[in-house]
C-alpha cells in the first residue's frame, strides 16, 4: 500500500515548527538520509583519538566497516551516531571548510560538527585477548554494552523486519573478530577500567539479542543477564547502580528475580511498533512469543518493581510505514502511535523513539523511511506525553543515549 509522506524540506519544516530545535531537526534528518564523509573529513580523522565505529550490535547503512567516525556532535551537545550511506542515496555530506568540520547539503554548509574524543580504555586488552572496545562501546555518558549478539528470533526465520542483527554479528566475527557472546569476568575488567575516567560515564547500558530457551521462555536470557550484571555490580560500592537493561518483554516474576539479584535501575523492553497489526508484521518472533497486548502488558507490571520513571520502551519509527502496511499516510500512524503512548505513559511507562534506518542486510532494506516532518511530530508528540503525565527520562536522555530525538526535547520543553 502507497502511503502518503510529507514532501516537505528541511527549510520548510523549520518554517513550520519554528520552535522546534534546529539541530535536533538535524539530527533527524541526518539519520534519515545517511551521512558521507569526504576525504578531507577524514583527512582529520584520528583513529589515536576520535572514536571509531565497529562495535554496533546493528549494521551500518552502507554494510562496510572500517575506521570511521562513530558519532558526531553538534555545536549544542547534540549526538548523532554516524551512519555513513552510499552517495547515491543523497545522504548528507560531513566536508572540511575553512578547517571546520561542516554537514553540507547541495553545496550549502548547514551547520558545525566534531569527532567524539576516543575514551582511554578503548583500546585495551583483556587476560582474555579480547580488546576494551570489543566489550563496551562508549555513548556521551554511558557505557553501552551488548553481552549477546544473537537473537534467536531468527532461528525460526522471525526476525523483526528492520533488523540485521544476525547478518551484522558474522560480519563482525569476520573482520573484527567481535565475540557473539561476553565473558562475565571480561565485562566486569572492562567497566572498572572506564571508570578510572572520573566524570566521563553516568550510567551503563545492556541490550541483547532475544534468546527463548529455558524451562520458562526467556530464562535462559534473564539467567545470563544477571551473571552480567552481577559482575558489573562488584565495580560499585552501593548496591543499585545506575544501569539500564534493554530486553525482552519477560513475566513479572522474571523480570523481578533479575531485579532481586542484580542492581539494575531502569527497564526497557522495545516493542518497536505502537499498534498490534503492524507489530505482527514487522516483529513475528515477538509477535508469535509474547504477543503485543502481553508485552504492553508486562511493560506495566515492570513499573511495580521499577517504578513510574524508570520504565520505558522503544519504537523504530518509520518501520511500521514500511511494505505491506495497513496505514495510508503518516498521519494515520502517527495518530495511532501518539494514542498508545498516551496510554502506555498514563500507567507510568514512556516511549522513545529511534528513527529507522533502512540497513542493507535487513528484509526491510529496500523500503522507505518517514518523512522529516513525520519524524520532528513524532517528537514533539511524545515528549508532550511525558510531560503532561510527568513523567521523567533521564536515564535514556540526550546525555546518557543521544539516540532519541524525542528524549533531547526534555532539555529544551
Amino acid at each position: 500500500m502507497s502511503v502518503k509522506r510529507s514532501d516537505l524540506s528541511f527549510n520548510e519544516v523549520l518554517a513550520k515548527y519554528p520552535n522546534f530545535p534546529k539541530l535536533i531537526a538535524l539530527k533527524i534528518d541526518m539519520h534519515r538520509r545517511g551521512l558521507y564523509y569526504t576525504s578531507k573529513a577524514l583527512s582529520i580523522f584520528d583513529p589515536t583519538r576520535h572514536q571509531q565505529g565497529g562495535t554496533h550490535i546493528f549494521g551500518t547503512r552502507d554494510g562496510k566497516l572500517t575506521a570511521r567516525p562513530e558519532a558526531l556532535t553538534l555545536r549544542d551537545g547534540t549526538s548523532v551516531l554516524s551512519q555513513p550511506a552510499p552517495i547515491e542515496h543523497n545522504p548528507y555530506i560531513v566536508d572540511l571548510i575553512d578547517g571546520k568540520l561542516m554537514i553540507t547539503d547541495q553545496n550549502e554548509a548547514i551547520d558545525e560538527a566534531f569527532f567524539w574524543d576516543k575514551p582511554d580504555y578503548y583500546d585495551k586488552r583483556l587476560p582474555s585477548g579480547a580488546i576494551m572496545q570489543n566489550v563496551a562501546s562508549a555513548r556521551p555518558q554511558r557505557l553501552y554494552i551488548a553481552p549477546n549478539r544473537y537473537c534467536h528470533f531468527w532461528s525460526d526465520g522471525e526476525g523483526c523486519k528492520f533488523c540485521d542483527i544476525v547478518n551484522n554479528l558474522k560480519q563482525q566475527k569476520e573482520e573484527i573478530a567481535m565475540p557473539a557472546r561476553l565473558k562475565p569476568d571480561d565485562v566486569r575488567e572492562t567497566v572498572k577500567e572506564a571508570l578510572k575516567e572520573k566524570g566521563r560515564f553516568t550510567a551503563i547500558c545492556l541490550t541483547a539479542g532475544s534468546d527463548f530457551h529455558g524451562e520458562k521462555p526467556f530464562d535462559k536470557e534473564i539467567d545470563y543477564y544477571i551473571e552480567i550484571l552481577q559482575a558489573i555490580g562488584e565495580c560499585f560500592e552501593t548496591a543499585r547502580f545506575p544501569a539500564q537493561l534493554i530486553c525482552t518483554a519477560v513475566t513479572k516474576e522474571q523480570i523481578k528475580r533479575l531485579y532481586d539479584n542484580t542492581g539494575v535501575s531502569s527497564l526497557t523492553y522495545d516493542i518497536e511498533t505502537l499498534d498490534e497489526t503492524e507489530f505482527n508484521r514487522v516483529c513475528p518472533g515477538k509477535a508469535r512469543w509474547i504477543g503485543y497486548k502481553e508485552w504492553k502488558k508486562r511493560l506495566i507490571d515492570a513499573t511495580e518493581i521499577f517504578g513510574a520513571n524508570r520504565v520505558n520502551t522503544g519504537i523504530v519509527s518509520g518501520s511500521e510505514l514500511a511494505g505491506d502496511t495497513r496505514f495510508t499516510s503518516e498521519d494515520e500512524a502517527l495518530d495511532c502511535a501518539l494514542k498508545e503512548a498516551d496510554d502506555l505513559a498514563s500507567n507510568g511507562v514512556s516511549v522513545v523513539n529511534m528513527v529507522w534506518i533502512p540497513r542493507p542486510k535487513s528484509p526491510f532494506a529496500n523500503e522507505r523511511n518517514g518523512s522529516l516532518e513525520y519524524y520532528v511530530k513524532l517528537a514533539i508528540g511524545l515528549q508532550e506525553i511525558r510531560r503532561r503525565h510527568k513523567l521523567e527520562i533521564d536515564f535514556d536522555d540526550y546525555r546518557r543515549c543521544g539516540n532519541h530525538p524525542d528524549s533531547d526535547l526534555a532539555r529544551a520543553f
